[in-house]
């Protein structure tokens, strides 16, 4: 699994909106969307904002593991 399929996956989750996470991001919602539809790449800092508000490893972010490991 594609790690924007799995960002994707996490915000359905969490009953978020792309403008949701966006602000957490400090970008705008198209900016995300297009990391959400695979069309750009996420840098890393925002991966690892992701995975702490998230609360799951970078691994599984990735789409490394399939089991999500919670943060310590």
């Amino acid at each position: 699994m594609y790690y924007y399929q799995r960002i994707r996956d996490l915000r359905e989750d969490s009953d978020k909106t792309q403008t949701e996470i966006a602000e957490i991001l400090n970008m705008k919602y198209q900016q995300y969307a297009r990391y959400e539809n695979g069309e750009r790449e996420i840098p890393v800092h925002h991966l690892i904002t992701l995975a702490t508000y998230y609360n799951v490893s970078l691994d599984y972010l990735c789409g490394l593991i399939d089991t999500p490991k919670k943060l310590r």
